[in-house]
């Protein structure tokens, strides 16, 4: 399955209509609060243009992209995290996604009313933070309390744990989101099973005006979500979530006649997924032949036979090797005999680690 992003924000900032443009799944996308009830799922194609750089190249018979998953979860209000609004119904379907989109809307637009009657994208980060902060707060509190109960019969793991909660408590508290604290691999092994909201690694979206996307973040609405951003190490995307819409709405070839109008070289829509898939830490290699080029998606760090396991376990099981050239060399030497002529083919053992963009034969026996 396709590790998941749940599109989070406040009411009318964008999600929905950011959402459609995403998977044209046709999310109602409705200007009053709470439209988004049940999440909608949309399983998306992750751009890539090594990938079409290879399909010219080879001309397969099918072509396969990776894909990434988009949950639209209902937009969040203050008070969320004591069940304002429905809110602990739509906490608990972040708690399932890997990653959080974080919608902030900086446009103003008197027709598409704010559920707080103003524009703030730093107001409204805020809100969103501190009600899934707090949630994280009842998680801590109450897995603490065991932990002060258990540790007092000398169970050592409890007391790791009561040291953990604690730390992480006061973080919370001062207002630092788990995942910008210093946080171990022993401390995971107590915070994992909580499924914290704010231990997600996030991309900050900033929704603006249409006649904004050509200055991108230099955007002076953009500022405070930059900002904002920058103190956690997170990255930003600043796109008009209306024009994405529009665009994925029109053939191919009108697209990029928009796009050229516009003064744009592709949606935004393609950077807020590449962003994604990276903050995730998600690699792409390929398999290129002429019966298909098809990517896949490994964690970073993947040894060769975990890799080919991707494709089917018998891969992996009876794994002798892997060869290997990078896309970028069989593209410009146009061929698996050029690139095997330049000595850039290489034949790689189980120690391996896949890189991004690798194009792999395997070698197996079962």
């Amino acid at each position: 399955m396709p590790l998941s992003v749940g599109i989070v924000g406040l009411p009318n900032v964008g999600k929905s209509t950011l959402f459609n443009a995403l998977s044209n799944a046709g999310a109602e996308a409705a200007n009053y609060p709470f439209c988004t009830i049940d999440p909608n799922v949309g399983i998306v194609p992750v751009p890539d243009p090594r990938q079409d750089a290879l399909v010219k190249l080879i001309e397969p018979l099918s072509v396969v992209p990776t894909t990434m998953e988009f949950v639209d979860i209902a937009g969040l209000v203050r008070g969320a995290s004591q069940g304002e609004g429905l809110g602990n119904q739509f906490l608990s379907h972040i708690r399932s996604v890997d990653a959080i989109c974080h919608v902030v809307r900086c446009f103003v637009d008197e027709n598409v009313i704010h559920v707080d009657g103003r524009i703030d994208p730093a107001s409204d980060m805020e809100v969103i933070d501190t009600e899934l902060m707090l949630r994280d707060m009842q998680s801590l509190e109450a897995r603490r309390d065991r932990a002060k109960k258990q540790s007092k019969g000398g169970d050592t793991e409890e007391k790791h744990a009561l040291v953990v909660t604690e730390r992480v408590l006061a973080g919370l508290e001062q207002g630092k989101p788990i995942r910008a604290q210093a946080i171990s691999a022993d401390d995971r092994i107590v915070l994992d099973p909580l499924f914290l909201l704010t231990s997600k690694p996030v991309l900050y979206v900033a929704n603006v005006a249409e006649d904004a996307v050509t200055r991108d973040l230099a955007d002076p609405a953009v500022a405070p979500v930059v900002e904002r951003a920058k103190r956690e190490g997170a990255e930003v995307v600043a796109i008009s979530a209306s024009i994405e819409a529009e665009i994925a709405s029109l053939p191919k070839d009108d697209q990029r006649e928009f796009l050229a109008g516009i003064g744009l070289e592709e949606p935004g829509l393609h950077r807020l997924i590449r962003k994604a898939y990276a903050l995730l830490d998600l690699i792409t290699y390929f398999t290129a032949g002429k019966q298909e080029v098809r990517a896949w998606t490994i964690r970073r760090g993947t040894l060769a036979p975990q890799a080919a396991g991707k494709i089917h376990s018998d891969f992996e099981r009876g794994f002798i090797r892997a060869e290997v050239m990078r896309w970028s060399d069989l593209v410009e030497l146009g061929s698996e005999p050029a690139v095997r002529g330049k000595g850039l083919l290489r034949s790689e053992g189980k120690e391996y680690v896949v890189q991004d963009g690798d194009v792999i034969h395997y070698r197996f026996n079962v």
